[in-house]
């Protein structure tokens, strides 16, 4: 891809998303320390994982922060974009359901495992303890710290709504933020999966790109439209429903003969 057809990369507030993390990691548990054991064995729609092994992956997703901040690092890694971590993770599905069934294994109380990891990577919030050069050197690679922070808004946001969905939740209480940022996040990835300006993505209220090659679009209606909700785009970025499935029932608009996302998608594993 040359430089004048990638996507400009996209900057996030590194207060705002440290705000964010704090706020969904406190939503997250006021849903789950009142589980009981009968909910924690509930089925997800994460194949084989029930709700225990769900919480023993967000348990690993929170412990990330000071595990990979504790890490050597001898600079030698360049340090990879938001991007290059959501195409990443379409390689590392097994490795991450086996480190979940194994953590669900391990835990006399899965529960308490999530608090204590939320713990520790809300200690590291505090924007005193690491500036704008700090890295973190992570299993893939390398990033800036504060890019890792948006990945960490992502998984919260992504399996949050896995959590809602296994225990029949309609409205989980993400943060805005915290959503917004993964919609944004994932809607980069495609953009800069499919580069050009053929096809105008919207998800409002928080992001809208162009991707695809072909003609690019400069001025009035666009030729090819897709448009859809935030939690519906998640859905469909991460694979947990289909392009079909969200067409017939009414999630997602797409007009122009361009427009069909659907080889395109999943963005993340």
């Amino acid at each position: 891809m040359s430089p004048a057809s990638r996507p400009r990369a996209r900057t996030y507030d590194r207060l705002k998303s440290r705000a964010a993390l704090r706020a969904q990691a406190e939503a997250l548990w006021g849903v789950v320390e009142g589980l009981d054991e009968a909910r924690l064995e509930l089925p997800t729609r994460l194949g084989s994982w029930r709700v225990r092994e769900l919480l023993a992956h967000l348990a690993t997703a929170f412990d990330a922060l000071p595990r990979f901040l504790a890490a050597p690092d001898d600079g030698a890694q360049a340090a990879g974009t938001l991007a290059d971590w959501a195409a990443g993770t379409r390689t590392s599905a097994a490795a991450i359901a086996d480190a979940a069934a194994e953590g669900a294994a391990k835990a006399d109380d899965v529960r308490a495992a999530l608090r204590t990891a939320i713990d520790g990577a809300l200690v590291e919030l505090d924007p005193e303890r690491h500036g704008p050069e700090t890295r973190v050197v992570h299993r893939r690679g390398a990033m800036l710290f504060d890019d890792y922070l948006v990945t960490r808004l992502v998984e919260t946001v992504v399996h949050a709504d896995d959590l809602a969905d296994a225990l029949g939740i309609d409205a989980f209480p993400h943060d805005r933020h915290a959503l917004a940022s993964a919609c944004r996040l994932l809607a980069d990835a495609l953009a800069t999966r499919a580069p050009g300006g053929a096809v105008e993505l919207r998800i409002p209220p928080f992001a809208v790109v162009q991707c695809v090659e072909g003609p690019r679009h400069t001025r009035g209606t666009p030729p090819n439209v897709v448009e859809t909700a935030p939690l519906p785009w998640i859905r469909l970025a991460t694979g947990r429903t289909t392009w079909a499935q969200a067409l017939d029932v009414a999630e997602l608009t797409a007009s122009g003969e361009r427009s069909d996302l659907s080889s395109l998608l999943p963005v993340m594993g």
